[in-house]
């Protein structure tokens, strides 16, 4: 399951943050570092443009910390690389109970939908739907409702699979948001996209899509993911210290939230899928550090 923690995601594809000394003061200025995707939107990029940026910006102003970037393609290898190296001293948009960190309460909730053109009013919640066979369905490779579709036996020519890590200057053709621009022209009648992803784009493109959270997942393939910070662990000062700013800044996270068009799902909706387990980022089946959902 290391293989899809850490995105939908969005997590499951995220960006990451960082943050040198006590939120106490002193005499020393301290500075919130982000290590953090380039070019990740909705996430992040290097115009800090993207919602991950938003609310690093946030956490540093309540924290009285100035805030610097230090940009790293969110792929294999990324903790290793950034957060074990000093680079980066804490991960934003990390799942709750992603293990090679220590993470904070969560931020927010959200989940993989089912996406689908207004009009044909197909309001599917469920792999199990005994319409999904019969429809033309679009999904990132390797996420968790890739790996549902092929428990459930749903493979072959309706399955349209698309890459989630793009590498612009190998696939330019293949960025991650493709899946949807193929519904929105017609060539799929459904896309099982992580949650953000599908938000932001629904809303930038004020495209007529109907996103429906994805219900049925289980401990080893969820579909629901609770979104925290990250910290190496044994960084519980800091952990804290980011559970407070979290805290107080609850009500600036869900505007940037909602103002992104970002889908975020109550409680209720994972019922039966495990708290704590491994997610996407960005994100999707994951590699060690990867991050997108």
């Amino acid at each position: 399951m290391q293989r899809i923690r850490v995105s939908l995601i969005g997590g499951l594809f995220l960006a990451m943050v960082v943050l040198c000394g006590s939120s106490h003061g002193g005499p020393e200025p301290k500075t919130l570092r982000v290590c953090a995707d380039p070019n990740n939107l909705p996430f992040s990029n290097e115009k800090l443009e993207g919602f991950e940026n938003k609310i690093a910006a946030l956490v540093a102003q309540d924290l009285g910390a100035a805030l610097s970037y230090t940009w790293w393609p969110h792929q294999r290898g990324l903790i290793r690389r950034t957060l074990n190296e000093d680079l980066c001293d804490v991960l934003m948009g990390v799942p709750k109970g992603y293990d090679p960190v220590l993470w904070t309460k969560p931020y927010y909730r959200s989940a993989y939908v089912v996406a689908s053109l207004k009009e044909r009013g197909l309001q599917i919640t469920s792999l199990d739907d005994p319409l999904l066979p019969q429809l033309k369905i679009g999904v990132h490779v390797n996420s968790p409702p890739h790996d549902a579709l092929a428990q459930r036996g749903i493979v072959g020519a309706n399955v349209v699979a698309y890459r989630l890590f793009y590498t612009p200057q190998a696939h330019a053709e293949e960025y991650p948001s493709k899946v949807l621009e193929d519904l929105l022209a017609g060539q799929l009648d459904v896309a099982l996209v992580w949650g953000p992803f599908a938000g932001y784009f629904a809303k930038q493109r004020s495209a007529p899509l109907v996103l429906v959270p994805l219900r049925g997942g289980s401990r080893a393939t969820p579909f629901t993911f609770e979104i925290s910070i990250g910290v190496r662990k044994g960084e519980k000062a800091l952990k804290a210290d980011l559970e407070e700013a979290l805290t107080r800044q609850a009500t600036g996270i869900t505007a940037i939230l909602e103002e992104y068009g970002i889908p975020v799902v109550a409680a209720d909706v994972s019922a039966g899928e495990a708290k704590g387990s491994e997610a996407p980022r960005e994100g999707l089946k994951h590699e060690e550090g990867s991050h997108r959902h």
